[in-house]
């Protein structure tokens, strides 16, 4: 009976709470549409409802994560939703750490402007910075988040990071290490004990690291691997820190082993593609030598590259090591090569202005062609050396096994710029230069550039148009006409002078060209005042002049970038040869070489050590007007001295520069990275040099300084500071000096 009467009551209860639906409306609800909150609900206008079912509907309102109250009216049927939705966050700001790097707010902080406030994402956000900041290697940061409600009703979010303290290592100490040197870990370790004036470049400021202190054990097994240490053991590394003073102690326990040697090299194919003696021959070890872990992984490489070019882009080189009893290793390296893949298709994108067909000429894969790793790689190259893309990339998306597509990614870089350069010397004063210069016209590959130069002592003025691929064909042209006047302490001289010339491309290497340029030649503002410029003295040095000129050279060119390349040599011969009209008579021959070495997988940030020398000499004077022999100084040859001011004088008149007949000079520079996000590098160079009438041992002089080297919205820039080396009395030096547009 009780039973029963308690369930009356609950029924009378349950029915005294129900309602039947008239109409359902919304109120302050923004960031959800009516049609979608309706669909959301269990009940519709005309059906009974309860007390539950509104509650089960807030709660599935509140569950999209947009409001901070919810809650319902109801006036005799008709039910209002009623929401207080969260804020919009209009501003998010960093305070004492990364102030204005907008890649940690979309990377670290994850929140973007318009987003709704939520507590749970500040929080995450937090703990990402203060993450970010322990990779650093600092402890002890904290974080705290202001908010500010602004008039219009949205949120001011304020990360104000107070940064910890950076432990430095005092002491980095190994036991167990017989076999090699400790200190040489230094050259693999991202943790490194604390030098005397850690501060200066090249020195070791001791700071730790906490994001690579689990790798640097398996960074000194791998340099131990290298000299066949296989059973090498190098524990984690156990730290003693100070956190009143933020110093360290460290030490790792190392377990040698023994050195291991090379009992035999063997190859196996699961399918038989090329003959094994191939394979062998771009094999570096070899038996009986002491195994090498990095020589053993370039020979994977060698061997992976050699079976894509023959169309296996799916070839698998998988490397084995059997360790024997006597301390020896059999070494296997078994190809899987899968197979030969055929490119369906070639689809470029990202080229906003630069034509398709512009880049696909510079592509050795197309359409129906088979697969090649080395194609692939010069073609990436190839585009890179155009000069008009900051970055690109070939991706392949396999389709099955013998079919892939290629999709060719390239980011614009601004090609037409307003070129401004100059320099200052102690003898020419300042030297300004304005250009106007599109390098790829409409996207064209034309290059057509205006250029004007003025100083105390010179004035020049250019115009050139060229086309490095001739209706796309392995052909080029070029055109030119120059106007320039230099005035030097003796004599000044006026040259007017056109050029056209025509290119061919041998290989994706090999360029050829053959040009004629002719030109008139005047001297003028001949001193009187020395009586040693006598009518005899004037014809010998300055009697005006013609010059036609057959000019042919050779280049070759395999590096990755054309501004700033990372790997790969360039080499050029050319030979002027003056005759061919005109009053000069000569031959005059320049080779240049630059080798471009990146450094980043050694050292581990992107430092570039670039070489380039050049050769120039007059081989037959037979007509060698003072105008045309070689010069040295300023950028391209040895800095810290004006341009051209370098040579031989007049043996009767010092003052007189009457230039050689060879110059041979060196520029050996290390580029490093001084700020990545705005592309600017510092550069640290030296510069020597060797000229003379006769002999390259007559004059010599060198260089040595800083630079910067700064990719600019406008264009390349480069900024160098120099001292000259060996100077004697009379020489003209210049102390700085900039240019824009050139290659680095």
């Amino acid at each position: 009976m009780k039973i029963f009467l308690a369930s009356i009551l609950t029924l009378l209860s349950i029915n005294a709470f129900a309602f039947t639906v008239k109409s359902i409306k919304y109120e302050g609800m923004i960031h959800m549409s009516e049609p979608v909150a309706l669909r959301m609900l269990d009940f519709e206008v005309g059906q009974d409802v309860d007390e539950k079912t509104i509650d089960e509907a807030i709660k599935k309102y509140f569950k999209q994560g947009y409001f901070t109250d919810i809650w319902v009216e109801n006036e005799n049927g008709d039910v209002t939703f009623k929401f207080k939705e969260k804020p919009v966050i209009s501003l998010i700001e960093l305070k004492g750490w990364k102030e204005s790097d907008e890649e940690i707010k979309k990377s670290v902080i994850q929140i973007k402007k318009g987003s709704l406030y939520n507590q749970q994402k500040l929080e995450a956000a937090k703990k990402r910075i203060i993450e970010a900041i322990n990779k650093d290697g600092k402890i002890d940061s904290v974080v705290e988040v202001e908010e500010e409600h602004l008039d219009n009703g949205s949120i001011k979010v304020t990360f104000i990071v107070n940064e910890g303290e950076k432990i430095v290592i005092q002491k980095l100490e190994y036991s167990g290490v017989v076999g090699l040197d400790s200190s040489e870990f230094d050259s693999v370790i991202a943790n490194k004990e604390h030098e005397f004036m850690g501060w200066l470049w090249g020195r070791n400021d001791g700071k730790m690291s906490l994001a690579d202190l689990e790798y640097d054990p398996l960074r000194i097994r791998d340099y131990y691997m290298q000299f066949g240490y296989l059973d090498s053991k190098i524990s984690t590394p156990f730290a003693r820190a100070n956190f009143d003073h933020y110093k360290a102690d460290m030490s790792y326990q190392v377990e040698e082993g023994a050195v291991y040697t090379i009992n035999s090299v063997s190859v196996s194919q699961t399918k038989s593609v090329i003959e094994e003696e191939k394979i062998k021959e771009v094999i570096s070890l070899e038996k009986g030598k002491v195994f090498n872990i990095k020589t053993f992984r370039e020979d994977a490489d060698k061997i992976k590259t050699l079976i894509a070019d023959l169309s296996y882009a799916y070839v698998q080189v998988m490397s084995d090591l059997k360790k024997n009893k006597d301390n020896t290793v059999d070494v296997v390296f078994k190809i899987v090569p899968g197979d030969k893949v055929k490119i369906r298709d070639v689809i470029v994108s990202g080229n906003t202005r630069t034509l398709d067909r512009i880049v696909r000429r510079e592509l050795y894969l197309g359409p129906g062609d088979m697969y090649s790793l080395t194609d692939l790689k010069d073609s990436r190259n190839s585009l890179g050396r155009l000069g008009y893309f900051d970055s690109n990339t070939i991706e392949e998306k396999r389709v099955d096994n013998q079919t892939m597509d290629l999709i060719v990614k390239v980011k614009e870089a601004p090609t037409g710029n307003i070129q401004v350069g100059g320099g200052y010397g102690s003898y020419g004063g300042l030297l300004v230069s304005l250009g106007v210069n599109d390098s790829n016209v409409w996207g064209s590959g034309i290059n057509v550039g205006v250029r004007a130069e003025k100083s105390e002592l010179t004035q020049n003025a250019s115009f050139n148009i060229s086309n490095p691929r001739l209706n796309d064909s392995d052909f080029s042209g070029n055109f030119a006409v120059t106007k320039s006047m230099y005035e030097y302490i003796a004599y000044s001289v006026d040259t007017d002078g056109l050029l056209a010339g025509i290119g061919h491309k041998f290989s994706r290497h090999v360029t050829g060209y053959l040009g004629y340029g002719y030109s008139q030649n005047r001297y003028y503002n001949i001193s009187e005042t020395n009586v040693l410029y006598t009518p005899a003295y004037i014809t010998r040095y300055f009697e005006s002049y013609s010059k036609g000129s057959v000019t042919t050279s050779l280049s070759f060119d395999n590096t990755d970038d054309y501004y700033l390349p990372r790997e790969g040599f360039t080499l050029s011969q050319s030979f002027e040869r003056a005759g061919v009209g005109g009053d000069a008579d000569f031959l005059k021959s320049r080779t240049t070489f630059g080798k471009y070495n990146g450094l980043e997988s050694y050292i581990g940030f992107d430092a570039i050590l670039r070489y380039k020398a050049r050769y120039n000499a007059v081989l037959n004077p037979i007509n060698l007007p003072i105008n045309e022999k070689v010069f040295m100084g300023g950028l391209g040859s040895v800095r810290g001295y004006q341009s051209y001011s370098i040579s031989p004088v007049d043996t009767t008149n010092s003052s007189l520069r009457t230039g050689g007949k060879q110059t041979f000079s060196n520029n050996l520079e290390l580029s490093l990275p001084l700020v990545p996000k705005a592309k600017m590098r510092m550069v640290a160079f030296a510069d020597w040099g060797f000229i003379g009438e006769d002999s390259l041992e007559e004059y010599s002089r060198g260089g040595y300084g800083m630079g910067l080297e700064w990719f600019s919205p406008v264009g390349p820039i480069q900024l160098m500071f120099a001292n000259p080396l060996n100077e004697h009395v009379g020489d003209r030096t210049a102390q700085f000096e900039f240019t824009m547009g050139q290659r680095f």
